[in-house]
């Protein structure tokens, strides 16, 4: 677990979500605003979290509703313009995520400087997507022929809108996860963004893999980050980090301030 120290320089990490507005090619984009208002977009939230004072901060095409499991080129050619633009004024570690391609975020963090990648990289689900399938071993394979070893794989074991499609306990999926894909970590998810991960769901997981770093992905605020860390050895925070709570909304820097304050004191 040495490698969160040598990332985030901080023991229990709190990694902010900059969600990036609807891109070229989703059903919602904005084409009278255009590409340059989704850079000014981004930069007044990746400000916003800096300014907040979070560890480090992962990009993601969370408005790119409904989501793809293989996403079309200009997906990934669009939000490397907007890390590529906003590269200067990263004063902390970055990662992305591509929802929900594995190869495509791998992809996009060796061509930016990502360090790390959130996905969903094993198991086959019941989805909102469909019938959600994955394969592992080709998407590690990928990792190394793009020269991606250096980029952290965060690996989703409780996806967003899904469940698996045969019945396996969370312990042991953690367990065979673990010893078959070596992930570099676990995330444990509320069904959807936004929705609080299941405390005890988290407790079983880290209680079986106690030697793999394991975040808690969804729902982490303020009233019950003490909790989550208590267990988690870190957080993705995103919807907490917005104006009013609100998911659409951009971030307010006081909201990420208050939070990251008692993430503070919790560190001691």
């Amino acid at each position: 677990m040495n490698w969160l120290k040598d990332i985030f320089h901080t023991s229990k990490p709190i990694i902010a979500m900059c969600h990036l507005k609807a891109l070229p090619g989703d059903p919602g984009y904005d084409a009278e605003k255009g590409m340059d208002w989704i850079v000014e977009s981004a930069r007044t939230n990746l400000h916003a979290l800096q300014a907040g004072g979070v560890d480090a901060i992962m990009f993601s095409n969370e408005a790119s509703l409904p989501y793809l499991t293989k996403v079309e080129t200009i997906t990934t050619a669009c939000m490397a313009r907007v890390i590529a633009e906003l590269r200067p004024e990263i004063s902390v570690p970055f990662g992305v995520n591509v929802l929900w391609d594995p190869a495509a975020s791998i992809d996009l963090a060796v061509a930016t400087g990502g360090l790390f990648v959130r996905e969903i990289f094993t198991g086959v689900y019941a989805s909102d997507y469909g019938m959600w399938n994955t394969n592992c071993g080709e998407i590690i394979r990928h990792q190394h022929a793009v020269h991606g070893q250096h980029v952290k794989l965060l690996f989703n074991i409780v996806p967003e809108s899904a469940v698996y499609m045969a019945e396996r306990h969370i312990v042991d999926i953690a367990r065979s996860t673990v010893f078959v894909s070596q992930p570099d970590a676990l995330c444990v998810s509320g069904i959807t963004a936004g929705a609080e991960a299941s405390l005890e769901t988290l407790k079983q997981v880290k209680a079986a893999v106690p030697e793999t770093v394991v975040f808690a992905n969804t729902g982490v605020r303020l009233a019950n980050v003490e909790q989550m860390l208590a267990t988690a050895d870190g957080a993705i925070v995103g919807t907490t980090f917005k104006q009013d709570g609100y998911i659409w909304n951009d971030v307010d820097t006081a909201r990420v301030r208050e939070f990251m304050s008692k993430v503070k004191s919790i560190r001691g």
